[in-house]
């Protein structure tokens, strides 16, 4: 079980338009809660035979159902009413490895899915807040299918459903709203971070200590509650029958100056199969955050590995030299270096496994102007006190998510490797 508060989510979205000189909007979630939580008997290791095919899910880095994203890998996910037959299958799905669970917006949605209550019948719902936005909707159960692996009764988060009003326990951040496609920027998420829930103990706790993520609805209005482990959204990978202690991303190398759409695979489990092994990656072991260490130019930070990040963000103009780009409001999101430049960065893990990282950063405004260029492996941005490895970082690489507590050959996760 993993300790004390910890970042859940922190990949950053973009809502924005992929216009040519034009920067897109980026999001940060930060959804504070805490590792660990919860049993299982799925404790990974070999499935006794599989189809290795059975475990590998198309992945495709394009703009996304709103038509306006980069950098964003994207797959269909099939959802089911729980114990039945009647299911949808849901395009345009963001896989996050930077959070846990899965979130279908409510317009992409048409299946009548039971409601989660509480003990006096009450509706649950989740407000999941994010830096500059949140997203809001009932807790709502599934039956999850994805390539050839199953998960029974899932607790999921349905994104804007009408016949939940916002709460002001919500909206008083402050923070915008993000419900729709048009501010989401896909169809829902797919989050298979190394967290088994998107909360854990402290979302169930009573009083001072809760983050008050969850909230209970009674006529008189939704207000925050107590959410026991087993209840909170959760990671479907872990609740595979196998194949469920991680995730292998696999996506082509991406040359400086931007890209087309690209095709990938998102492969479950850890030395389960045949084509998930772990091979001559290194294994970062992390802290009971969930985290390892990164030095950059003589500073040293916190670091995590993040698909649902758009780009590489780390430190700021005055640690980095970059400047920031220029053109539009959302333009300082990004670094407009005159000319590409050449950087490395050295992860350390727990365990001690170190490894340099070598990475450019181009000219976002030039990047974005590229004809039908999606894919960049050069796009970075800001990210004061912390050193996010968003998508560009598993362009060319096998990169390897594994969960807390579920056991691999390389150990009991969570960990990281590539």
């Amino acid at each position: 079980m993993m300790g004390e508060l910890a970042l859940r989510s922190r990949s950053r979205v973009i809502p924005g338009a992929l216009l040519p000189a034009v920067a897109i909007l980026v999001s940060l979630l930060l959804v504070v809660g805490c590792g660990g939580g919860g049993s299982s008997s799925n404790s990974g290791g070999n499935n006794g035979g599989t189809n290795p095919t059975q475990n590998v899910q198309p992945l495709n880095v394009d703009p996304g159902p709103a038509g306006n994203y980069a950098n964003g890998a994207f797959t269909s996910v099939n959802v089911c009413v729980p114990g039945s037959s009647s299911c949808q299958t849901i395009s345009g799905v963001l896989v996050d490895t930077g959070s846990s669970g899965l979130r279908v917006l409510s317009s992409a949605l048409s299946l009548p899915l039971p409601q989660q209550k509480d003990g006096n019948g009450n509706a649950i719902a989740e407000c999941n807040q994010f830096q500059d936005g949140f997203t809001w909707g009932p807790v709502q159960t599934a039956d999850i299918q994805i390539a050839g692996e199953q998960a029974s009764a899932v607790p999921i988060q349905v994104i804007g459903a009408p016949q939940f009003p916002v709460p002001t326990g919500c909206t008083n951040t402050g923070l915008a709203s993000e419900d729709t496609l048009q501010t989401l920027g896909a169809n829902g998420i797919l989050g298979v971070g190394t967290f088994r829930q998107d909360c854990g103990p402290a979302c169930a706790l009573s009083g001072s200590g809760n983050p008050n993520l969850y909230f209970t609805c009674p006529s008189s209005g939704c207000v925050p509650t107590a959410e026991a482990v087993a209840n909170q959204v959760q990671n479907p990978v872990w609740m595979f029958a196998s194949d469920n202690n991680g995730v292998l991303i696999q996506l082509p190398s991406v040359a400086t100056g931007g890209s087309g759409p690209l095709s990938g695979t998102l492969t479950f489990g850890i030395g389960t199969q045949s084509n998930n092994g772990l091979g001559n990656a290194t294994v970062f072991m992390l802290n009971n955050q969930g985290e390892f260490t990164t030095t950059f130019n003589q500073h040293t930070v916190t670091g995590f590995i993040d698909s649902g990040s758009n780009g590489l963000f780390f430190l700021d103009s005055s640690s980095t030299g970059l400047p920031t780009c220029t053109g539009s409001k959302n333009a300082s999101s990004f670094y407009c270096p005159n000319s590409t430049q050449h950087f490395s960065a050295t992860n350390l893990g727990t365990n001690g496994a170190s490894n340099q990282v070598s990475f450019a950063v181009s000219n976002a405004n030039t990047l974005f102007s590229v004809p039908g260029a999606v894919a960049f492996s050069d796009l970075a941005g800001p990210n004061p006190g912390f050193f996010d490895f968003g998508l560009p970082f598993f362009y060319g690489r096998n990169v390897f998510t594994a969960i807390e507590g579920q056991s691999t050959s390389a150990g009991m996760g969570p960990f990281w490797a590539y």
